[in-house]
């Protein structure tokens, strides 16, 4: 993991577009699912608020947005298992998990 801090949402943007990653949005309203799309090695994954998710010009500027599937009787993940289950698939993906 390569941890940056930025001083700002635009101070990010700037990096991440320096750096060609794609910002890809974990968010209910995605009509792509986690496991149909294809991860790129320097895609950052993005979650939002348990709450409120991102606000609404940070989910109009992502690259690309996806969801989880569930079942229509059932809410919500909690953010983090969310984060997780994204993770885990990008890195199945990519032949990324440690030996």
């Amino acid at each position: 993991v390569d941890l940056r801090r930025h001083i700002s949402w635009s101070a990010f943007e700037q990096a991440r577009k320096a750096d060609k990653a794609r910002l890809v949005l974990l968010t209910t309203k995605a009509s792509v699912s986690h496991t149909a799309f294809r991860f790129q090695p320097r895609d950052i994954i993005l979650v939002g608020r348990e709450s409120a998710g991102v606000p609404q010009d940070v989910h109009d500027g992502v690259d690309s947005r996806i969801i989880i599937p569930m079942r229509p009787e059932l809410r919500s993940l909690n953010v983090v298992v969310s984060a997780a289950i994204a993770l885990g698939e990008a890195l199945r993906q990519l032949n990324a998990f440690p030996s």
